[in-house]
C-alpha cells in the first residue's frame, strides 16, 4: 500500500485480512464472489468474539460498529436479484458499510457513482472517446465504460452514493438494469448491442434521510431495492471508542504522536450526544441544531483539535481546542443554530464548568461563540 495515499480503498487498506480470509474460507462461494457470505460478514464485524475457525487462525478487526443482523440482511440481499439501498441520517457509516461489502464480495469498491444534481446517464452507463468515434465510428474501442457497464461486464457490485441527489429521470435509468440485468448500447452493431450482466452484478446504493423529498424515488425503482436503515450509535461508550480509534488512526497516518485525553474525549462525545438528542445527560431539554451532529463529525472535530494542540497548543488538547473546532461543524446550515449553540454553552456549559478542567476551558470560549 502506498503510504502517500490519503485514503486507500478498503481492499487495499485491509488487504492482509482479505487474503487471510480467502486462504481460510472453506464455505461455498456464490458465483462472482471472492468470499463466502459467512466470510464477508466476518470481514465486516470481525471475529474477536467468534468461536469458529477464523478466530483460531487469525484476527479480523471489526470495521463496522452497527447491528450485525443488518449486515447479514445486507449480504442476503446482495445474494439475490434485488438491489440494496442503505438509508439513514448522515454520518451513520452507510458509505463505509457499502465500501466494506463491495471490497469483501468482489475485491473492488471503486466502481462508484457519486449522485449529484448534475449526474448524467453517461456517467452511470458509458460514454465515448470522441476522437476514436470520429475516426472509426461507434465501436467497442471507442466506447468508454462507466461504472455500471464495468460492473455488469465483470460481474461486480456498483456503488451508487446519495442516489436521491440525482434527478428522478437519472435514477430511473436503473430500473431496467435491476429488472433485466441487460444494458443496451444501440450505437453499436450485432452482438455488441446487448451487454448481459455476469453473475455477481448488483447495485448497492445509499441515501440520506435528510434528503428525503429532494428527488423522490419512483415507485418502480423502490420496488427493485431492498431498504435497510442504518441507525446512529446508541451506546455512548461505543461511540467514544469509535471516535478514539479513528482519531488515533488519522493521527498515525499523519505521522503525529498525539493523543486525545480521556476528559477531552468525554466532553466532545457528551456535547455531541446532548445536541443530537435534544436532551442532556442530566435530563434537561435543549433545542437541537439543524446541523447533523454525527459520529463522523465528532471524529473530524477530535482530529482537528489534536492537530491544533500539536501545532499551536503546546501538545495538550484542551476544552478550548474542542470548542473552536466545533464552531466549523455546527454553524453550517441554519443561522438559528448559532443561538441554540450559544444557549447550550452559556447554560449547560456554565453548570459543568464548575467541575473545572476541560469543561471550564470549554465554557470560557463563549466570547468566540458570541462573535458567530
Amino acid at each position: 500500500m502506498d503510504k502517500k495515499t490519503i485514503r486507500p480503498p478498503a481492499e487495499m487498506l485491509y488487504r492482509d485480512e482479505l487474503n487471510l480470509l480467502r486462504e481460510q474460507d472453506q464455505a461455498a462461494r456464490p458465483p462472482g464472489w471472492i468470499l463466502s457470505p459467512q466470510a464477508v460478514k466476518t470481514f465486516i464485524v470481525g471475529n474477536q468474539d467468534d468461536k469458529g475457525w477464523f478466530a483460531k487462525k487469525g484476527s479480523i478487526s471489526r470495521k463496522f460498529y452497527g447491528n450485525d443482523t443488518l449486515v447479514e440482511r445486507a449480504i442476503i440481499t446482495l445474494l439475490g436479484n434485488r438491489g440494496l439501498l442503505l438509508v439513514g441520517e448522515p454520518g451513520t457509516a452507510k458509505s463505509l458499510l457499502s465500501e466494506l461489502l463491495t471490497a469483501a464480495i468482489c475485491g473492488d469498491s471503486q466502481l462508484t457513482i457519486q449522485g449529484t444534481a448534475g449526474t448524467t446517464e453517461d456517467q452511470i452507463k458509458y460514454s465515448w472517446n470522441y476522437a476514436l468515434l470520429l475516426a472509426q465510428g461507434p465501436s467497442r474501442e471507442s466506447l468508454v465504460p462507466g461504472p455500471v457497464y464495468r460492473a455488469m461486464a465483470e460481474g461486480k457490485i456498483v456503488r451508487f452514493e446519495e442516489i436521491t441527489r440525482c434527478q428522478p429521470e437519472i435514477q430511473d435509468t436503473l430500473v431496467s438494469l435491476l429488472s433485466d440485468k441487460v444494458l443496451m448500447v444501440p450505437e453499436l452493431r450485432g452482438e455488441d448491442v446487448t451487454l448481459q450482466a455476469k453473475k455477481g452484478f448488483n447495485i448497492l446504493a445509499t441515501a440520506n434521510l435528510r434528503d428525503r423529498g429532494v428527488n423522490e424515488m419512483s415507485s418502480a425503482l423502490k420496488r427493485r431495492f431492498n431498504f435497510e436503515t442504518v441507525l446512529p450509535i446508541a451506546d455512548p461508550e461505543l461511540e467514544m471508542e469509535i471516535v478514539r480509534k479513528e482519531t488515533d488512526r488519522l493521527l498515525s497516518d499523519s505521522g503525529i504522536n498525539q493523543a486525545m485525553p480521556e476528559d477531552a474525549m468525554e466532553l466532545l462525545i457528551t456535547t455531541f450526544r446532548d445536541l443530537r438528542e435534544g436532551k442532556t445527560r442530566e435530563g434537561a431539554t435543549i433545542e437541537k441544531p439543524s446541523t447533523v451532529m454525527s459520529t463522523a463529525e465528532a471524529v473530524a472535530v477530535s482530529f482537528a483539535a489534536c492537530l491544533d494542540a500539536h501545532y499551536f497548543g503546546g501538545g495538550k488538547v484542551s476544552g478550548r481546542h474542542i470548542s473552536r473546532h466545533m464552531l466549523g461543524t455546527v454553524f453550517k446550515d441554519d443561522p438559528g443554530d448559532a443561538k441554540k449553540l450559544r444557549h447550550y454553552l452559556t447554560v449547560i456549559g456554565k453548570v459543568r464548568a464548575k467541575q473545572g478542567g476541560v469543561w471550564r476551558e470549554f465554557y470560557e470560549t463563549k466570547a468566540e461563540w458570541e462573535s458567530n
